[in-house]
């Protein structure tokens, strides 16, 4: 049996493949949408998931792709990467701006926050946001939170680290964070 930090490692590194791979999250990242009535994460109203592919013609992906948000990740499709390594980073406490967007609360980061390097390339942390319930499932499971980490890189690429929560686990991350918001 996993360990849940495994577990968690394994999600996160998972989440940030998908998420690379499909190239999905680049053109959100460069123009975040700020009103949220445009979409919605309920299955079967309207604006779901499932219509967000003909909401805009420039969501046509949302209705055609296959590997885009809300991702359920599950046992039987996922495989862990036996080449993938830890992945270094360096944040940095620097001054940020909390936005509550609707959809999401954001920590937009207002300097250079540090970087995060994936096979050579340094993404940059640009901003974090969370969502709750996660945005992601795991074996079916929705988690209480779930935590974005955008990253860009210096051309234009995109890597995001998810980080899924479950109440009443203390939270390492949270814990060590020295942010300072003024």
């Amino acid at each position: 049996m996993r360990s849940a930090r495994d577990l968690r490692l394994a999600v996160s590194a998972l989440l940030l493949l998908l998420l690379l791979s499909a190239g999905v999250l680049a053109a959100r990242a460069q123009h975040e949408i700020d009103d949220e009535s445009e979409f919605s994460y309920i299955r079967g109203s309207e604006n779901g998931p499932e219509n967000w592919g003909k909401i805009k013609e420039e969501w046509a992906t949302c209705g055609t792709g296959r590997m885009q948000s809300p991702i359920d990740l599950s046992d039987r499709h996922a495989a862990q990467a036996p080449n993938l390594r830890y992945l270094n980073h360096s944040y940095l406490p620097v001054d940020a701006s909390i936005i509550n967007r609707g959809h999401d609360i954001m920590v937009k980061f207002n300097g250079d926050a540090g970087s995060l390097w994936i096979n050579g390339t340094a993404y940059h942390l640009k901003q974090v946001h969370w969502h709750s319930p996660s945005e992601h499932r795991v074996n079916g499971r929705r988690y209480s939170l779930e935590l974005h980490m955008v990253h860009l890189s210096a051309d234009n690429k995109t890597a995001v680290i998810g980080i899924l929560y479950k109440i009443g686990r203390r939270d390492h991350f949270l814990h060590e964070c020295s942010w300072s918001l003024t």
